[in-house]
């Protein structure tokens, strides 16, 4: 590398590298919202599961704004989780307590839980300033 080349390099890492913003909440753990809504991530689907059979354990809960059951190019078959949005929080808190007690889908139980949470304060990043 030319004398000319180092000195560019040095020039270009001026200012807030290694400088990073906290992940830290001041409200504790819980359920994020995304740019949209409130979404679910639902574990355990039954591979032979089709969307209507998510939609309808879902929809009962709420309006369900979007879903996403994702399928493995090969076989076919469900890859086991949905992500199911919800433009309110009530509903998917609904949805998340009410599908975590039924029988499942498909006669599978399904585990639903927040697709999106705050950090605990304990393994939240914190701001790390390089030297």
């Amino acid at each position: 590398m030319s004398k000319k080349q180092v000195s560019d390099n040095a020039d270009r890492y001026k200012g807030e590298a290694g400088n990073f913003q906290s992940l830290e909440s001041d409200d504790g753990p819980g359920p994020m919202k995304s740019v949209e809504g409130w979404i679910l991530i639902a574990k355990g689907i039954h591979e032979e599961a089709q969307e209507d059979d998510v939609f309808d354990a879902f929809s009962k809960y709420g309006p369900i704004k979007n879903l996403h059951l994702n399928l493995d190019r090969r076989t076919g078959f469900v890859k086991g989780y949905a992500l199911i949005e919800f433009s309110e929080f009530a509903h998917a808190q609904d949805a998340l307590n009410g599908v975590n007690k039924s029988d499942g889908i498909c006669g599978k139980k399904i585990q639903v839980d927040w697709a999106f949470k705050k950090p605990n304060k304990k393994g939240a990043l914190k701001q790390v300033k390089k030297q």
